[in-house]
């Protein structure tokens, strides 16, 4: 298409990487957004801007449209799933947060497997790209139903829409009359501290203004870095394993399933900082593992990436309910579109590492394998959040 070829063949990578800077800007602009318009304004933004871009992506007339259009899909893309972990979190009580965030993984591990067999039965891009763009429209047109953060209500000063949302959700859970008993200065003095600290607005500045956020910032920072960074350079080699690329991406979706629900029980009695720990580690482990095994033992090869991905898998489904759980509400979604921000610097760095093989062949899986290590290490300062209440306040966590 558009006679990307010889020495214009670059420009296959580079679309790509204009995507992941989208997704970057995207976790950058649409999280602090979502702080100030609310969650479900943001997700149903988000749905809009992904299935109008996606679209207009399989009618592109040239290569730079094209790029335009995937770049504002990206920035689409991190505003949908910022919102959907909020939301997630700000909604569902402590004991079940936890099978909730697993049960939204899976989703999106069936989409990876489902998107081999759309690929394999429409093999026309264009074609492709339009199949896995209209469902959007359709998600639009549900999420009016879905209910905006209560939580967030009452911070934002809107606390008799609070009161409605929070009597819909109860008439739907058949608990009408508990629904019925709920009031604005019932809300009020169960978040008169909450309310009472609260401040007109808040920015990135204050994810580094106090020492323990700062501390958690900085932690967290490297954990999202390095997951995404070796997914990523995992993710670059599926062409290198002598299987079908549709195959692969199947068996690639496949092991998150046991992955994610081992690591689901781990979260919900184990906690949360030694379950992302022990996933990180083994993850660096196995990918440094793959150094040594000859070329030859294709199968063993693919069973260690495989392995590799899914401890990868299972320390995405920790950080982003860790996230959510250690940042206070103020600054919970701008906090996790930083820690999304770090992803997609990941993302982007991964295949300049990918380069240095052609010198030093042995040196991109090393980088890829002891980036997790590092991680694993990081978070081991940070707090553990099982149990704990979700907090309101930048008060309530330096204290």
């Amino acid at each position: 298409q558009w006679d990307l070829v010889c020495g214009y063949r670059q420009l296959r990578q580079m679309a790509q990487s204009i995507y992941m800077a989208g997704v970057l800007v995207g976790a950058l602009v649409l999280g602090g957004l979502s702080d100030r318009f609310g969650r479900k304004a943001m997700l149903m933004w988000s749905y809009l801007q992904l299935g109008v871009m996606g679209t207009c992506t399989a009618f592109s007339p040239n290569y730079a449209s094209y790029c335009v259009f995937r770049f504002a899909g990206g920035m689409a893309l991190s505003g949908f799933g910022l919102s959907i972990a909020c939301l997630v979190v700000e909604w569902i009580p402590t004991p079940y947060r936890a099978i909730t965030v697993a049960i939204t993984g899976f989703a999106y591990t069936l989409g990876q497997i489902i998107l081999a067999g759309v690929a394999y039965a429409v093999p026309r891009w264009r074609w492709l790209q339009l199949s896995v763009s209209l469902p959007f429209f359709v998600f639009l047109f549900y999420s009016w139903w879905l209910a905006e953060s209560a939580r967030w209500l009452v911070l934002s000063g809107k606390a008799e829409r609070a009161v409605k949302v929070l009597q819909r959700v109860a008439t739907f859970n058949n608990r009408k009359e508990e629904g019925e008993k709920i009031t604005v200065e019932m809300l009020k003095s169960n978040m008169k501290e909450e309310l009472a600290a609260l401040k007109s607005s808040y920015t990135v500045s204050d994810l580094v203004r106090t020492p323990v956020i700062r501390h958690i910032f900085f932690c967290l920072s490297i954990v999202w870095f390095s997951i995404s960074f070796s997914y990523y350079g995992l993710a670059m080699d599926l062409q290198n394993f002598g299987v079908s690329i549709y195959l692969i991406q199947v068996i690639f979706g496949a092991v998150d399933f046991p992955a994610k629900v081992v690591v689901t029980v781990s979260l919900s009695y184990v906690g949360r900082r030694l379950s992302l720990m022990v996933a990180l580690f083994l993850a660096g482990l196995v990918i440094v593992a793959n150094i040594f095994v000859p070329t030859e033992l294709q199968t063993v090869r693919t069973a260690l990436a495989v392995i590799g991905k899914g401890c990868l898998s299972a320390s995405f489904n920790c950080v982003f309910l860790y996230t959510t759980e250690l940042y206070p509400t103020p600054i919970r979604q701008t906090g996790l579109g930083f820690g999304s921000t770090m992803a997609r610097v990941g993302g982007i760095v991964a295949p300049l590492v990918k380069m240095m093989d052609e010198y030093y062949p042995f040196l991109p899986p090393a980088v890829y394998g002891v980036a997790p290590v590092v991680a694993a290490v990081a978070a081991a300062f940070l707090p553990e959040t099982l149990n704990a209440p979700l907090p309101d306040t930048i008060e309530e966590v330096e204290n």
